[in-house]
Protein backbone atom coordinates (compact mmCIF):
# COMPACT_ATOMS: atom_id res chain seq x y z
CA UNK A 1 0.00 0.00 0.00
CA UNK A 2 1.49 3.50 -1.35
CA UNK A 3 2.06 5.56 2.18
CA UNK A 4 3.82 9.03 2.54
CA UNK A 5 4.72 9.39 6.69
CA UNK A 6 5.51 12.90 7.55
CA UNK A 7 8.01 13.23 10.90
CA UNK A 8 9.14 16.33 11.97
CA UNK A 9 13.44 16.86 12.54
CA UNK A 10 15.43 19.81 13.62
CA UNK A 11 14.60 22.65 11.65
CA UNK A 12 12.63 20.93 9.20
CA UNK A 13 10.49 17.82 8.27
CA UNK A 14 11.03 14.09 7.02
CA UNK A 15 8.36 12.42 4.51
CA UNK A 16 9.19 8.57 4.15
CA UNK A 17 8.00 7.03 1.72
CA UNK A 18 6.57 3.52 1.97
CA UNK A 19 4.89 0.90 -0.09
CA UNK A 20 3.76 0.73 -3.77
CA UNK A 21 5.48 3.78 -5.72
CA UNK A 22 5.66 2.53 -9.53
CA UNK A 23 3.58 4.03 -12.10
CA UNK A 24 0.92 1.76 -11.41
CA UNK A 25 0.29 3.68 -7.81
CA UNK A 26 -0.25 6.82 -9.40
CA UNK A 27 -4.08 7.59 -8.25
CA UNK A 28 -2.28 6.49 -4.79
CA UNK A 29 0.42 8.60 -4.79
CA UNK A 30 -1.67 11.74 -5.56
CA UNK A 31 -3.73 11.56 -2.18
CA UNK A 32 -0.78 11.17 -0.10
CA UNK A 33 0.22 14.48 -1.66
CA UNK A 34 -2.55 15.56 -1.30
CA UNK A 35 -2.67 15.18 2.32
CA UNK A 36 0.65 16.68 3.15
CA UNK A 37 0.07 20.48 4.87
CA UNK A 38 -0.43 23.49 2.68
CA UNK A 39 3.15 24.60 3.69
CA UNK A 40 6.23 23.32 4.59
CA UNK A 41 8.55 25.44 6.11
CA UNK A 42 12.60 24.85 6.17
CA UNK A 43 14.73 21.70 4.71
CA UNK A 44 12.91 18.87 3.41
CA UNK A 45 14.26 15.00 3.84
CA UNK A 46 13.10 12.33 1.48
CA UNK A 47 13.49 9.07 2.79
CA UNK A 48 13.31 6.37 -0.32
CA UNK A 49 14.55 3.22 1.58
CA UNK A 50 10.73 1.93 2.05
CA UNK A 51 9.68 2.56 -1.42
CA UNK A 52 9.06 -0.17 -3.77
CA UNK A 53 9.77 0.26 -7.65
CA UNK A 54 9.70 3.98 -7.53
CA UNK A 55 8.64 5.42 -11.01
CA UNK A 56 9.52 8.59 -13.34
CA UNK A 57 5.83 9.56 -12.97
CA UNK A 58 5.27 9.60 -9.00
CA UNK A 59 8.75 11.55 -8.44
CA UNK A 60 7.62 14.03 -10.76
CA UNK A 61 4.47 14.06 -8.76
CA UNK A 62 6.12 14.24 -5.82
CA UNK A 63 8.56 17.04 -6.89
CA UNK A 64 6.24 19.00 -7.73
CA UNK A 65 4.06 18.75 -5.16
CA UNK A 66 6.72 19.64 -2.75
CA UNK A 67 7.36 23.02 -4.83
CA UNK A 68 3.87 23.99 -4.55
CA UNK A 69 4.12 23.80 -0.80
CA UNK A 70 7.15 26.18 -0.70
CA UNK A 71 10.07 23.70 -0.59
CA UNK A 72 12.77 24.69 -3.01
CA UNK A 73 14.45 22.60 -4.90
CA UNK A 74 18.01 23.73 -2.92
CA UNK A 75 16.25 22.72 0.28
CA UNK A 76 15.02 18.88 -0.88
CA UNK A 77 17.41 16.12 -0.37
CA UNK A 78 17.05 12.71 -0.83
CA UNK A 79 18.23 9.52 0.77
CA UNK A 80 17.65 5.85 1.03
CA UNK A 81 18.43 4.71 -2.24
CA UNK A 82 16.71 7.13 -4.05
CA UNK A 83 15.88 6.79 -7.75
CA UNK A 84 18.55 7.39 -10.30
CA UNK A 85 16.12 9.28 -11.97
CA UNK A 86 16.00 12.15 -9.65
CA UNK A 87 19.16 14.68 -11.16
CA UNK A 88 17.27 14.31 -14.68
CA UNK A 89 14.14 15.53 -12.85
CA UNK A 90 16.23 18.71 -10.95
CA UNK A 91 17.96 19.10 -14.50
CA UNK A 92 14.29 19.35 -16.76
CA UNK A 93 12.67 21.83 -14.17
CA UNK A 94 15.52 23.84 -13.78
CA UNK A 95 16.05 24.12 -17.78
CA UNK A 96 12.14 24.77 -17.59
CA UNK A 97 12.12 27.40 -15.09
CA UNK A 98 14.84 29.49 -17.07
CA UNK A 99 13.36 29.34 -20.78
CA UNK A 100 10.24 30.17 -18.76
CA UNK A 101 11.44 32.84 -16.83
CA UNK A 102 10.19 36.86 -17.88
CA UNK A 103 12.50 39.35 -18.86
CA UNK A 104 15.97 37.92 -19.36
CA UNK A 105 17.75 39.12 -22.05
CA UNK A 106 18.72 36.76 -24.80
CA UNK A 107 22.28 36.16 -24.66
CA UNK A 108 22.37 32.43 -26.58
CA UNK A 109 22.75 32.25 -29.92
CA UNK A 110 21.60 28.99 -30.33
CA UNK A 111 18.21 29.52 -31.56
CA UNK A 112 19.62 31.78 -34.94
CA UNK A 113 22.56 29.23 -35.23
CA UNK A 114 19.76 26.27 -35.09
CA UNK A 115 17.77 27.74 -37.82
CA UNK A 116 20.58 28.30 -40.05
CA UNK A 117 21.87 25.08 -39.58
CA UNK A 118 18.22 23.41 -40.52
CA UNK A 119 18.31 26.08 -43.27
CA UNK A 120 21.91 24.45 -44.49
CA UNK A 121 20.75 20.78 -43.92
CA UNK A 122 17.52 21.79 -46.14
CA UNK A 123 19.44 23.07 -49.27
CA UNK A 124 22.25 20.43 -48.87
CA UNK A 125 19.63 17.88 -49.27
CA UNK A 126 17.79 19.92 -51.77
CA UNK A 127 20.77 19.98 -53.53
CA UNK A 128 21.86 16.27 -53.68
CA UNK A 129 18.11 15.97 -54.74
CA UNK A 130 18.81 18.22 -58.14
CA UNK A 131 21.88 16.65 -58.47
CA UNK A 132 20.60 12.87 -58.45
CA UNK A 133 17.42 14.12 -60.56
CA UNK A 134 19.51 15.52 -63.42
CA UNK A 135 21.87 12.44 -63.56
CA UNK A 136 18.88 10.36 -63.40
CA UNK A 137 18.00 12.59 -67.00
CA UNK A 138 21.62 12.57 -68.06
CA UNK A 139 21.62 8.45 -67.74
CA UNK A 140 18.39 8.22 -69.73
CA UNK A 141 20.44 10.74 -72.55
CA UNK A 142 23.07 8.16 -72.46
CA UNK A 143 21.02 5.39 -73.27
CA UNK A 144 19.04 6.99 -76.39
CA UNK A 145 22.33 6.26 -78.17
CA UNK A 146 22.44 2.70 -78.69
CA UNK A 147 18.31 3.08 -77.84
CA UNK A 148 17.08 5.78 -79.60
CA UNK A 149 13.40 4.77 -78.71
CA UNK A 150 14.61 6.27 -75.12
CA UNK A 151 13.80 9.30 -76.53
CA UNK A 152 10.06 9.13 -77.25
CA UNK A 153 9.60 11.22 -80.41
CA UNK A 154 6.14 11.06 -80.21
CA UNK A 155 5.77 12.83 -77.18
CA UNK A 156 8.36 15.09 -78.17
CA UNK A 157 6.57 16.51 -80.77
CA UNK A 158 3.57 16.30 -78.95
CA UNK A 159 5.20 19.02 -76.38
CA UNK A 160 7.32 20.95 -79.17
CA UNK A 161 3.66 21.87 -80.14
CA UNK A 162 2.30 22.64 -76.48
CA UNK A 163 5.28 24.50 -75.38
CA UNK A 164 6.40 26.13 -78.54
CA UNK A 165 3.60 26.92 -81.29
CA UNK A 166 0.89 27.37 -78.92
CA UNK A 167 2.85 29.95 -77.36
CA UNK A 168 3.95 32.20 -80.17
CA UNK A 169 1.10 34.70 -80.14
CA UNK A 170 1.33 35.59 -76.61
CA UNK A 171 5.52 35.55 -77.40
CA UNK A 172 4.72 37.89 -80.19
CA UNK A 173 2.80 40.31 -78.65
CA UNK A 174 5.01 40.40 -75.53
CA UNK A 175 7.92 41.29 -77.69
CA UNK A 176 6.42 43.90 -80.06
CA UNK A 177 4.79 45.52 -77.27
CA UNK A 178 8.02 45.29 -75.03
CA UNK A 179 9.97 46.65 -78.07
CA UNK A 180 7.58 49.38 -78.80
CA UNK A 181 7.98 50.79 -75.39
CA UNK A 182 11.69 50.83 -75.43
CA UNK A 183 11.73 52.61 -78.60
CA UNK A 184 9.61 55.24 -76.98
CA UNK A 185 11.49 55.95 -73.94
CA UNK A 186 14.26 56.06 -75.72
CA UNK A 187 13.63 58.55 -78.58
CA UNK A 188 12.67 60.87 -76.16
CA UNK A 189 15.94 60.79 -74.34
CA UNK A 190 17.96 60.75 -77.17
CA UNK A 191 16.16 63.81 -78.84
CA UNK A 192 17.42 65.91 -76.08
CA UNK A 193 20.88 65.63 -78.16
CA UNK A 194 19.40 65.27 -81.57
CA UNK A 195 20.36 61.47 -81.99
CA UNK A 196 16.89 60.45 -82.47
CA UNK A 197 18.69 58.02 -85.21
CA UNK A 198 20.43 55.85 -82.34
CA UNK A 199 17.10 54.91 -81.03
CA UNK A 200 17.20 52.07 -83.79
CA UNK A 201 21.03 50.32 -82.02
CA UNK A 202 19.34 51.12 -79.11
CA UNK A 203 16.59 48.73 -80.53
CA UNK A 204 18.84 46.28 -82.15
CA UNK A 205 20.82 45.49 -79.81
CA UNK A 206 19.07 45.79 -76.33
CA UNK A 207 16.26 43.51 -78.32
CA UNK A 208 18.59 40.69 -79.74
CA UNK A 209 20.97 40.27 -77.25
CA UNK A 210 18.71 40.72 -74.08
CA UNK A 211 14.86 41.72 -73.90
CA UNK A 212 13.89 38.88 -76.94
CA UNK A 213 15.45 36.06 -75.17
CA UNK A 214 14.88 37.06 -71.42
CA UNK A 215 11.12 37.58 -72.35
CA UNK A 216 10.43 34.52 -73.60
CA UNK A 217 12.07 32.15 -71.03
CA UNK A 218 9.77 34.24 -68.62
CA UNK A 219 6.93 33.99 -70.32
CA UNK A 220 7.64 29.57 -71.13
CA UNK A 221 8.73 29.48 -67.29
CA UNK A 222 4.85 30.69 -66.44
CA UNK A 223 3.60 29.02 -69.02
CA UNK A 224 5.29 25.54 -69.59
CA UNK A 225 7.35 25.46 -66.34
CA UNK A 226 3.84 25.38 -64.42
CA UNK A 227 2.11 23.17 -66.18
CA UNK A 228 5.04 20.57 -66.29
CA UNK A 229 5.04 20.39 -62.32
CA UNK A 230 1.26 20.42 -62.12
CA UNK A 231 0.89 17.73 -65.07
CA UNK A 232 3.37 15.44 -62.95
CA UNK A 233 2.33 16.81 -59.70
CA UNK A 234 -1.23 15.52 -61.08
CA UNK A 235 0.33 12.07 -62.11
CA UNK A 236 1.84 11.63 -58.77
CA UNK A 237 -1.14 12.07 -56.38
CA UNK A 238 -3.28 9.31 -58.70
CA UNK A 239 -0.40 7.10 -58.40
CA UNK A 240 0.35 7.03 -61.98
CA UNK A 241 4.32 7.41 -61.61
CA UNK A 242 4.10 4.47 -58.97
CA UNK A 243 1.99 2.58 -61.73
CA UNK A 244 4.91 3.19 -64.25
CA UNK A 245 7.47 1.60 -62.29
CA UNK A 246 5.60 -0.90 -61.52
CA UNK A 247 5.23 -2.35 -65.00
CA UNK A 248 8.96 -1.72 -65.43
CA UNK A 249 8.99 1.60 -66.73
CA UNK A 250 11.32 4.86 -66.03
CA UNK A 251 9.17 7.59 -65.15
CA UNK A 252 12.06 10.26 -65.96
CA UNK A 253 12.40 8.48 -69.53
CA UNK A 254 8.68 9.42 -70.29
CA UNK A 255 7.49 12.28 -68.39
CA UNK A 256 11.07 14.41 -67.87
CA UNK A 257 13.06 13.88 -71.34
CA UNK A 258 10.25 14.34 -73.27
CA UNK A 259 9.51 17.27 -71.55
CA UNK A 260 13.19 19.03 -71.30
CA UNK A 261 14.22 17.79 -75.66
CA UNK A 262 10.97 19.86 -76.13
CA UNK A 263 11.74 22.96 -74.32
CA UNK A 264 15.22 22.77 -76.03
CA UNK A 265 13.78 22.63 -79.45
CA UNK A 266 10.88 25.30 -78.93
CA UNK A 267 12.54 28.04 -76.78
CA UNK A 268 15.27 29.23 -79.70
CA UNK A 269 12.62 29.21 -81.99
CA UNK A 270 10.79 31.25 -80.13
CA UNK A 271 13.48 33.64 -79.58
CA UNK A 272 13.71 34.05 -83.06
CA UNK A 273 10.23 34.76 -83.24
CA UNK A 274 10.90 37.19 -80.53
CA UNK A 275 13.19 38.63 -82.20
CA UNK A 276 11.91 39.57 -85.13
CA UNK A 277 8.51 40.83 -83.58
CA UNK A 278 10.85 43.06 -81.27
CA UNK A 279 12.82 44.32 -84.31
CA UNK A 280 8.94 44.77 -86.05
CA UNK A 281 7.85 47.05 -83.05
CA UNK A 282 10.74 49.28 -83.05
CA UNK A 283 10.21 49.84 -86.58
CA UNK A 284 6.57 50.83 -86.70
CA UNK A 285 7.79 53.23 -83.55
CA UNK A 286 10.40 54.69 -85.36
CA UNK A 287 8.23 55.53 -88.20
CA UNK A 288 5.29 56.99 -86.56
CA UNK A 289 7.18 58.63 -84.18
CA UNK A 290 10.55 59.91 -85.41
CA UNK A 291 9.55 59.58 -89.51
CA UNK A 292 12.47 57.53 -90.09
CA UNK A 293 11.38 55.13 -92.93
CA UNK A 294 12.08 51.64 -93.65
CA UNK A 295 14.58 51.69 -95.72
CA UNK A 296 16.81 54.09 -93.41
CA UNK A 297 16.08 51.72 -90.34
CA UNK A 298 17.38 48.76 -92.11
CA UNK A 299 20.37 50.03 -93.33
CA UNK A 300 20.71 51.92 -89.57
CA UNK A 301 19.81 48.07 -88.30
CA UNK A 302 22.36 46.49 -90.69
CA UNK A 303 25.04 49.58 -89.33
CA UNK A 304 24.26 48.31 -85.54
CA UNK A 305 24.57 44.44 -86.05
CA UNK A 306 27.87 42.67 -84.80
CA UNK A 307 29.02 39.60 -86.00
CA UNK A 308 28.31 38.46 -82.43
CA UNK A 309 24.65 40.02 -81.75
CA UNK A 310 22.11 37.74 -82.94
CA UNK A 311 24.07 34.68 -81.25
CA UNK A 312 24.48 36.34 -78.31
CA UNK A 313 20.69 35.93 -77.42
CA UNK A 314 20.22 32.71 -79.40
CA UNK A 315 23.28 30.71 -76.92
CA UNK A 316 21.34 31.10 -74.00
CA UNK A 317 17.69 30.06 -74.82
CA UNK A 318 18.85 26.24 -74.56
CA UNK A 319 20.19 26.99 -71.23
CA UNK A 320 17.12 28.47 -70.36
CA UNK A 321 15.25 25.76 -71.32
CA UNK A 322 16.73 23.05 -69.65
CA UNK A 323 16.64 25.22 -66.68
CA UNK A 324 13.06 25.98 -66.91
CA UNK A 325 12.23 22.19 -67.66
CA UNK A 326 14.46 20.54 -65.19
CA UNK A 327 12.94 22.73 -62.38
CA UNK A 328 9.81 22.19 -63.40
CA UNK A 329 9.68 17.96 -63.85
CA UNK A 330 11.78 18.21 -60.71
CA UNK A 331 9.32 19.84 -58.60
CA UNK A 332 6.32 17.80 -60.49
CA UNK A 333 8.29 15.12 -58.86
CA UNK A 334 7.91 15.86 -55.58
CA UNK A 335 4.73 16.13 -55.01
CA UNK A 336 3.11 14.17 -51.98
CA UNK A 337 0.21 13.77 -50.46
CA UNK A 338 -2.62 16.96 -51.30
CA UNK A 339 -3.77 19.02 -53.73
CA UNK A 340 -2.30 21.78 -51.33
CA UNK A 341 1.12 20.47 -51.96
CA UNK A 342 0.44 20.51 -55.53
CA UNK A 343 -0.34 24.41 -56.12
CA UNK A 344 2.76 25.28 -53.55
CA UNK A 345 5.64 23.01 -55.76
CA UNK A 346 3.86 24.56 -58.97
CA UNK A 347 4.60 28.41 -57.17
CA UNK A 348 7.95 26.98 -56.03
CA UNK A 349 8.65 25.86 -59.65
CA UNK A 350 7.63 29.30 -61.72
CA UNK A 351 9.63 31.43 -59.19
CA UNK A 352 12.84 29.24 -59.14
CA UNK A 353 12.43 28.97 -63.00
CA UNK A 354 12.46 32.73 -63.20
CA UNK A 355 14.86 33.32 -60.88
CA UNK A 356 17.88 30.34 -62.21
CA UNK A 357 17.32 32.16 -65.72
CA UNK A 358 17.56 35.69 -64.29
CA UNK A 359 20.74 34.23 -62.56
CA UNK A 360 22.02 32.67 -66.32
CA UNK A 361 21.41 35.94 -67.63
CA UNK A 362 23.35 38.04 -65.25
CA UNK A 363 26.03 35.04 -65.47
CA UNK A 364 26.19 34.98 -69.36
CA UNK A 365 26.56 38.98 -69.38
CA UNK A 366 29.50 38.21 -67.06
CA UNK A 367 31.05 35.50 -69.83
CA UNK A 368 30.43 37.70 -72.98
CA UNK A 369 32.13 40.71 -71.29
CA UNK A 370 34.95 38.82 -70.59
CA UNK A 371 35.57 36.86 -73.60
CA UNK A 372 34.42 40.45 -75.72
CA UNK A 373 31.26 38.60 -77.19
Amino acid sequence: MTALELEAEAGGVRLRLRGDWSLAAVAQVDLCIAGLPAALAGPVTCDWSGADRPGLGPAWMLREGLAVRGAAPAAIRHVGDPPHFLDLLARLGTRAQSSLAPGEPATSLEGPVGDVGRWAVLQGAELRGAIGFFGRMVAVFGQAFSRPRALRLGSVTRHVYETGITAIPIVSLIAFLISVIVAYLGAQQLKRFGAEIFTVDLVTISVLREMAVMLTAIIVAGRSGSAFAAEIGVMQLNEETDALRAMGMNPIELLVVPRVVALVIALPLLTVIADAMGLAGGGLLSLLNLHIPLSQFTYRLREALAPTTFWAGLVKAPVFAVLIAMVGTYRGMQVRDSARELGRLTTVAVVQSIFLVILADAMFAILFVQIDF
